[in-house]
């Protein structure tokens, strides 16, 4: 467990204690109140879009965490929406493109720090297509969009770690994945 895991969560919400202390991999108990706190992944949507030539549409993150690093369009499923409407909304929010039909692939566990606190999640990746991913235009979290062939696709370039196992598999798979 590293320092940011162990310190963002030395407080009791219950009491608001000192104490506060990680049981397990998911479980916070105060050791004052018996207050428990379960950290449960958070679902997160991500797409595979290629255009007609075959290329990847990939985007450069416009805010930490990895700014500046390669990412797959996608984000976190809200409250109260499906797997399927939260990527269908980070599309369109991340690229003003809209999904005409999306495939469930696989799933790939996560850690996601932000402002100090990590956070475990599930990573659940879908082939998507759209009418035509060469209109994709960076908006939200997305800097910069960019249409990829397999061969510039380096792993090592995208900033989060189970966006870079998903590229590897992506590149493994003999159709791309698709």
């Amino acid at each position: 467990m590293d320092t940011a895991e162990r310190d963002c969560f030395r407080y009791c919400p219950g009491c608001g204690c000192e104490g506060f202390a990680r049981q397990d991999v998911k479980k916070f108990t105060c050791n004052k109140c018996g207050f428990e706190f379960y950290l449960n992944p958070a679902a997160t949507a991500v797409a595979l879009i290629r255009d007609k030539r075959g290329r990847l549409l990939v985007a450069v993150r416009k805010n930490e965490p990895a700014k500046g690093t390669l990412d797959l369009p996608g984000g976190f499923v809200d409250p109260e929406e499906s797997a399927e409407e939260g990527l269908r909304r980070e599309i369109r929010e991340e690229t003003g493109l809209e999904i005409v039909s999306a495939r469930y692939l696989y799933s790939v566990p996560n850690v996601y720090e932000f402002k100090g606190v990590v956070y475990p999640t599930t990573d659940l990746v879908y082939v998507c297509e759209v009418e035509d991913a060469s209109k994709a235009r960076a908006g939200d979290d997305a800097d910069t969009v960019l249409l990829m062939s397999r061969d510039e696709l380096d792993p090592a370039k995208f900033g989060l770690r189970s966006i870079r196992e998903i590229v590897l598999r992506y590149l493994s798979e003999t159709d791309g994945g698709g």
